[in-house]
């Protein structure tokens, strides 16, 4: 196989590639305080909490985390999949996106409004 073909091929897998969408938080395990959000991938945020803590900064994550991670440690943090979207090939990003606006609004009525940032 080429070059050519096999990026080809590689690009066509990477599209194919399905990712999870969801709800998640972020929870600090120390005050047992959570930042709730959704995305359409959830690998992302585990990705981006595992760089900071990686690095041992808060590069990446909310800004409204900032207080908590300088008193606490980025170790003190974790993320935790709420709800995971059931998404289909046929859908548009738009639609995965309100999809998952109407699922974390759903989610941050059933919460404790003082336990979020």
């Amino acid at each position: 196989m080429d070059d050519k073909a096999r990026r080809k091929e590689l690009r066509t897998r990477y599209k194919q590639a399905h990712t999870e969408a969801g709800v998640y938080c972020i929870v600090n395990t120390r005050v047992y305080k959570a930042l709730l959000g959704s995305t359409p991938n959830l690998a992302s945020i585990h990705n981006r909490l595992a760089f900071a803590k990686s690095i041992k900064s808060q590069v990446g994550l909310d800004y409204r985390l900032r207080a908590d991670v300088a008193q606490f440690g980025i170790d003190a943090f974790a993320v935790e999949v709420l709800d995971v979207l059931p998404t289909k090939p046929e859908m548009t990003a738009a639609q995965i996106r309100a999809e998952l606006a109407t699922l974390e609004a759903l989610w941050r009525e059933s919460l404790d409004a003082a336990l979020l940032y």
